[in-house]
């Protein structure tokens, strides 16, 4: 075999060590991407239905039904909404497949309905 030729035999071995060594990085930095942007999402959403919660109890309406009719089904099961006075607080938890990041990545917002008509 040639000098030349054992040369592109090695350069193929080492580039798929690398593709492995490589490959597992990728992934982590694509998936933490990923719940990245599913935490942002989540922020808006919460945002989203905190304000719907206020117009509706502007307008009369259930402002906690309001808020959950808001949001996407996917996120209604991890979704809270508390209804203090004339402020609409909302929890979401952003989808992972960790628990526990999902609870640290948690997006709460809260939106004022104003003064107490008179």
């Amino acid at each position: 075999m040639s000098a030349h030729r054992r040369s592109l035999v090695g350069e193929s071995g080492q580039a798929s060590v690398e593709l492995v060594v490589l490959a597992p990085m990728l992934v982590m930095v694509v998936l933490a991407v990923a719940q990245l942007l599913a935490a942002g999402a989540a922020g808006e959403l919460a945002d989203h239905a905190a304000e719907a919660g206020a117009v509706a109890m502007l307008q009369g309406a259930d402002p906690a039904t309001a808020a959950r009719d808001a949001l996407p089904g996917w996120s209604r099961s991890r979704m809270s909404v508390r209804v203090d006075g004339r402020r609409v607080r909302v929890r979401l938890r952003p989808p992972s497949p960790i628990p526990a990041l999902a609870d640290r990545l948690e997006s709460r917002r809260e939106a004022d309905a104003g003064p107490q008509p008179r």
